[in-house]
């Protein structure tokens, strides 16, 4: 037979001339025999057209068609295989009935492809039950594979499609806001009904992927065998854009689902509390304002406040949220304005430098205030109203409101710096006097001033010793300094006028030493030195009696270094001329010693 067939196709191929006449279905069945199918079925076809009554031939059909149904892609090809798939069953149908027992022995070579030996005689032949039930099994095979095919084919658009759909969904979130942070903060009911709305289709997707598959594998042997790569959106502006080929077997996708039910977790487990805590937690701060009016101090409640308005989850998501810096604001006023409370006794003091300690502190807690609110004020309050407009409309009622309260902190603020530095160089002043009856006495060496008082030494802001000029006559004084800056003791002495002339002023130096505050010496020296020697008036003073002595003495050489003892309640200097070093020893009664 395949003699027959080769000769057959030679002839077909080299003359093209043998179907030009009326096919003779004699040489058809020799290539429908040989499974030439292909080659087969325009002639078939045309066979058909005029024979009607030929039962092999509509077999030869059907079964043609669902050759032909097998070489269709299933994916791309969906509606070519369905149409074999519906022709194998029309012309299946058609032969069936048509084949009898008659036909068959009337016209076995017609159904050579069915040829079986028979199991209790052994002799080859064709069965009329065998063709029938390859007719109905083929048949069968036929309809469940469409519908396969069908399902098949409609998952996979469908998993594309609802794919396709949450990309969708996913890029217009995206293009709704600039980061992520902003998505989060910005959150609504609309949005989280898009989340959801994209999750679920995601997973649509996802379901119907994998029935595509399964259908896929039921269906038999294919060329498509996708495996879905599922990505995480990690950056919510650059992920998600690519597109993804359903036909390629390395199948990357985008886990949308994934991100949108951990965004909206997010949202209704962390966001929405958190807008109602922010609430809370800012009527909370306000009620310490009540106790601060009410002049009570709420200094030592402020770092566990502090802790509590914290928000560290906020601060995850946004590294420097609107409300917190309000709440740093504040908690800054309420520090201030404890402050005023906690320092007023030091204020009030007539010791100059607590009253400069508590100044000091004020100042620091005003600047930090105001530098808080002058951050405030710079901040992007539009962005911010759209980041926490929940916030804003409960707290506030509305951004202009917020705006006003932040403008009126920012001016109390700078008025209290104001006023505090303005009190601060007061007191760095006044601290450059002391105020004995109505003299003040400096406390700072000016050669340029024209305070009688010319200090000529000065004791830790505790002591100060000089020279008070009367037109041209100098007196010497001593004041010991309470820290109100009122002498705690003032003593006046005679000095060398001849030498300690107003002129003589630049050259005059004086030396200050005591013992535990009972006992005082006053050093004035000439540095200039005269031919007989030079000119030093020491002045002895207890703090019982006042001045004991003062005498005026001509050192050969220049005194430094000023000691005393208690207990022998000498004096000494070291006095240098030039590279020899002398000890000069004064005893307590203002003699000498050699």
């Amino acid at each position: 037979m395949y003699r027959k067939v080769l000769l057959f196709l030679t002839f077909f191929m080299t003359t093209g001339l043998v179907w030009a006449q009326k096919v003779k279905y004699k040489d058809l069945i020799e290539l429908l025999n040989a499974k030439q199918y292909e080659m087969a079925e325009p002639h078939l076809k045309r066979y058909l057209k005029d024979e009607k009554d030929n039962a092999s031939a509509y077999l030869y059909m059907g079964i043609t068609y669902q050759e032909k149904s097998l070489k269709n892609d299933i994916l791309k090809e969906t509606e070519l295989l369905l149409s074999n798939l519906d022709s194998a069953v029309y012309f299946y149908n058609i032969a069936h009935p048509m084949i009898t027992e008659k036909e068959i022995k009337k016209n076995s070579e017609n159904y050579q492809i069915f040829n079986r030996r028979d199991v209790r005689t052994g002799e080859f032949g064709v069965k009329h039950s065998d063709v029938q039930l390859q007719i109905e099994t083929r048949t069968k095979a036929l309809k469940e594979r469409r519908d396969n095919v069908f399902n098949c084919k409609k998952s996979f658009v469908l998993a594309g499609a609802q794919y396709k759909r949450t990309q969708q969904f996913f890029k217009t979130i995206q293009g709704q806001f600039e980061t992520e942070k902003e998505l989060l903060l910005r959150a609504n009911d609309q949005l989280l009904v898009e989340l959801n709305n994209l999750a679920l289709v995601f997973d649509s997707s996802k379901l119907s992927f994998a029935s595509y598959k399964t259908l896929l594998q039921a269906g038999g042997k294919s060329s498509y065998n996708q495996e879905a790569t599922y990505q995480p959106i990690k950056d919510f502006k650059k992920d998600g854009l690519t597109e993804a080929d359903f036909y390629q077997n390395d199948l990357k996708l985008w886990n949308y689902g994934e991100w949108a039910t951990r965004t909206r977790d997010v949202v209704q487990k962390e966001i929405l509390p958190l807008r109602e805590s922010l609430i809370k937690a800012d009527i909370e701060v306000n009620k310490y304002f009540e106790k601060v009016k009410q002049d009570s101090s709420v200094a030592k409640a402020l770092p566990e406040l502090a802790r509590h308005v914290s928000f560290p989850k906020l601060t995850a998501i946004d590294p420097d949220p609107m409300p917190l810096a309000i709440f740093r604001v504040k908690l800054a006023e309420l520090a201030y304005l404890s402050k005023q409370i906690d320092d007023k006794p030091l204020r009030d003091s007539s010791d100059v430098s607590l009253k400069m300690k508590a100044l000091r502190t004020d100042i620091t807690a005003a600047i930090r205030l105001d530098s808080l609110a002058g951050l405030m004020m710079g901040r992007n309050l539009e962005d911010d109203a759209q980041n926490y407009n929940h916030f804003i409309n409960n707290s506030y009622g509305s951004l202009t409101v917020l705006k006003s309260w932040m403008k009126g902190v920012k001016e109390f603020a700078t008025r209290e710096v104001t006023q505090r530095e303005v009190e601060w160089e007061k007191i760095v002043q006044s601290l450059k006097w002391v105020f004995a009856g109505n003299d003040s006495i400096p406390l700072f060496m000016d050669e340029n001033s024209t305070s009688p008082y010319k200090p000529l030494a000065l004791g830790n802001d505790q002591l100060t010793m000089g020279l008070k000029y009367a037109d041209t006559l100098a007196t010497g004084y001593f004041f010991s300094i309470l820290p109100s800056r009122q002498p705690d003791m003032s003593v006046t002495f005679p000095v060398d006028n001849a030498h300690f002339k107003l002129r003589n002023l630049p050259v005059i130096k004086g030396l200050l030493t005591h013992d535990s505050n009972q006992v005082y010496y006053a050093v004035i020296y000439l540095e200039s030195k005269l031919e007989s020697g030079y000119p030093v008036t020491i002045a002895r003073i207890n703090r019982a009696g006042g001045l004991v002595w003062s005498n005026n003495y001509k050192f050969e050489a220049k005194p430094s270094e000023l000691k005393y003892s208690p207990i022998t309640g000498e004096l000494t200097f070291k006095a240098a001329s030039g590279e020899d070093v002398k000890v000069i020893a004064i005893d307590q009664n203002g003699k000498r010693l050699q």
